[in-house]
């Protein structure tokens, strides 16, 4: 064996072993409340609560007159939780799990052995934005910006979940802070899902209410929407350069191209020209 290579093996042999944390947080009775079960419920309540803040301040949106209130964030909870399990089940079996569930299709409802797609529970939550927007008669661009700045909430529980429960880690790396996963090997690898939640959740969730609060982003209905697709989709592509492709995938083209890049790239366009096309009210 070469030398080289079997002194890296050793290197990764030697990090940080994967912390022993439950992936059930506690139970009632016959009942397991899981960690990732949490972070959707923690995840969704803390985007209420800061979307209720944000729409509660006249002064952020065009004319100074928030066109959300309260109870229609209220009554919007339901909506976006639908949306976005439905979205994100749909969206993992067409884009990760097609061909096993074609052979058996009994699958697509064994959530057990599947998972979530974020761009699935994405388009979901748009089309929940879309249909709640039109009937209760608010401009859609508005509700989309403000649904836009708290979705890193739930990416930031979610991708601490992932971690806790030793599921979408990275590729192998010999950096001082990889980490041996229960479920990936013997070799350590990066914590990739700590890398989402930095970015995808904590970072973005600062520069978004940066443009919220500071640069009065909402004044510019979709400029925040667009904002947050660019930057998502830039962490995310970004991040996938260390995560391991899902294995019934593996890299799509290129030796590096996978799932996640080729979904993001939409994104990137779609933002781009969101933020473009955004414009000042005349009254702000």
């Amino acid at each position: 064996m070469d030398t080289s290579v079997l002194t890296d093996s050793l290197k990764l042999f030697a990090l940080l072993p994967f912390p022993e944390i439950d992936p059930v947080a506690f139970s009632l009775g016959p009942i397991a409340v899981h960690w990732y079960g949490l972070a959707y419920v923690v995840g969704i309540l803390c985007g209420w609560y800061y979307a209720r803040q944000i729409a509660r301040r006249d002064h952020l949106w065009p004319h100074d007159r928030s066109p959300i209130t309260a109870a229609h964030l209220d009554d919007f909870m339901v909506w976006v939780a639908v949306g976005i399990v439905l979205g994100g089940r749909l969206g993992y079996i067409l884009f990760y799990d097609f061909a096993a569930i074609a052979q058996n299709p009994i699958r697509a409802i064994e959530i057990w052995n599947g998972g979530m797609s974020f761009h699935g529970g994405f388009v979901g939550a748009i089309l929940a934005i879309i249909l709640f927007s039109r009937r209760n008669g608010i401009p859609v661009l508005s509700m989309l910006d403000t649904i836009a700045a708290v979705v890193p909430f739930g990416l930031l529980f979610g991708r601490l979940a992932n971690f806790v429960n030793g599921e979408l880690w990275g590729r192998l790396s010999d950096a001082p802070w990889a980490v041996v996963f229960p479920t990936g090997g013997p070799f350590a690898r990066h914590p990739s899902q700590l890398y989402e939640a930095g970015l995808e959740g904590l970072l973005l969730l600062v520069v978004l209410a940066m443009l919220v609060f500071w640069a009065k982003a909402l004044k510019r209905p979709g400029f925040i929407a667009g904002a947050f697709g660019v930057g998502y989709a830039l962490s995310r592509i970004f991040v996938e350069f260390f995560r391991e492709p899902d294995v019934q995938l593996g890299y799509l083209a290129f030796g590096w191209l996978t799932m996640g890049m080729l979904l993001s790239l939409p994104m990137v366009a779609v933002g781009i020209w969101l933020m473009a096309r955004a414009r000042v009210s005349p009254s702000s």
